[in-house]
């Protein structure tokens, strides 16, 4: 799956738009919670980052949905 991350944050002054997609996964009995979100809704995920398979990138490993 992919997450996406959008906000806005105070840098130096100024007003930034920050946005961001990551890969995840999710393995085992979460997967069905994490299936069950709606497309565009908000969700807080707890977990680790890794490095792909292949070494190139990076992906998310969701541990827990809050």
């Amino acid at each position: 799956m992919c997450l996406k991350h959008e906000s806005q944050i105070q840098e130096a002054g100024t007003l930034r738009k920050v946005s961001m997609e990551l890969k995840a996964v999710v393995i085992g009995g979460l997967s069905q919670r994490v299936s069950a979100l709606v497309i565009g809704e908000s969700a807080c995920f707890t977990g680790f980052l890794a490095a792909q398979r292949n070494g190139r990138g990076t992906v998310f490993h969701i541990t827990a949905l809050d």
